[in-house]
């Protein structure tokens, strides 16, 4: 377990983007009966989800979230130091799709790119990079993005997978804090366990076998008991643990962002830590499950009440493919912009 309370730098603002395109769950599935779409539906929580078309890539979701974010904040392009492109669905093997979004977004030959590859876990991994190296260097600005598209990867005819996944694509502009502007630390909590890894895997098209015969290898196969097992095992901890390294209790927390697994997980885990129901904005009834994004997408849509008069205290919550699990408590500060579009943006 790595622990680590980082000095915290300041959300400018925070963007998602999900495709334009709705999928209906009961309405639109054909590959199984309607009895059987009622029962995932209501195992799942997931009515509906935003679903990429054509050659849509996590790279156009989170350059549409960049765009936004960066339009609406008017910021000087030439002022990020770092971009860091969080995905387990990039455009190419190489070269990484950082690179292409530096080019993409107009941000200068002298900022630092790098992709992080995570899943679920991504987005609390990638605020724990971006504000480590923001407290540890000259950096001013660090552009984070997290994006994953995988629909493209579940086989329509798992009942498992099918009916679970959305698309979805964010940008988390960070700034590094001038002394003497007093924050409390943000406190991060990471947990890694490779033991688990075949519960969530795409066994086909990595180098280890590139070009599999069987096609069924190129799709996710999820040990869906096993991933359950696994979170109600240790996500309460997780959260116990961080409460303790910021020194406060759950009731100092303003909202508790999960990643957005499915409806059965979070409801025990939400029953399980005692959390209050309007402290957990859920998100999962119309955009499914998006992977590490499904954490600042549940930001930006999850409606949550912020204070008018100081920052809203989050902690957030990421977990599952690796196995690989986190926590970050951070502060969303009133004057932290939030904002969503569509991809494409004159769909």
């Amino acid at each position: 377990m790595t622990q680590a309370r980082v000095r915290a730098p300041r959300i400018l603002g925070i963007a998602s983007c999900v495709p334009a395109h709705r999928f209906d769950n009961v309405a639109d599935t054909t590959e199984f009966t309607a009895e059987e779409v009622r029962k995932v539906v209501g195992m799942a929580g997931v009515s509906a989800r935003r679903v990429v078309e054509g050659d849509t890539c996590s790279s156009d979701l989170c350059f549409g979230a960049a765009q936004e974010l960066l339009d609406e904040l008017a910021i000087d392009r030439s002022t990020i130091d770092v971009l860091i492109m969080a995905t387990q669905t990039p455009d190419y093997i190489m070269p990484s799709t950082s690179c292409l979004l530096q080019q993409r977004l107009g941000l200068p030959t002298t900022c630092a790119a790098f992709d992080l590859n995570l899943g679920c876990s991504a987005y609390v991994y990638a605020l724990w990079l971006a504000s480590s190296l923001l407290a540890s260097s000259n950096y001013r600005r660090i552009l984070v993005l997290n994006g994953e598209t995988p629909t493209r990867y579940a086989d329509r005819a798992d009942r498992s997978v099918a009916l679970l996944f959305g698309d979805a694509g964010s940008a988390t502009l960070l700034e590094r804090r001038d002394d003497g502007d007093p924050a409390p630390d943000w406190a991060f909590v990471l947990h890694t366990d490779g033991a688990g890894s075949d519960d969530l895997i795409i066994r086909g098209g990595g180098v280890r076998d590139r070009f599999c015969a069987d096609t069924r290898e190129h799709y996710v196969s999820m040990n869906g008991s096993g991933v359950f097992n696994f979170t109600i095992r240790v996500i309460p901890p997780l959260v116990r643990d961080t409460l303790g390294l910021a020194g406060i209790v759950k009731e100092d927390v303003d909202c508790f962002v999960f990643h957005q697994s499915n409806r059965f997980i979070m409801n025990h885990l939400i029953k399980k830590l005692a959390l209050r129901a309007e402290r957990v904005p859920v998100i999962l009834e119309g955009f499914g499950n998006t992977g590490g994004p499904s954490v600042p997408l549940t930001i930006t849509q999850g409606g949550f009440a912020r204070p008018g008069d100081r920052a809203a205290r989050l902690m957030l919550l990421g977990y599952g493919v690796g196995l690989s699990w986190g926590s970050a408590l951070v502060d969303l500060e009133p004057g932290c912009r939030l904002v969503h579009t569509e991809w494409p943006a004159d769909a």
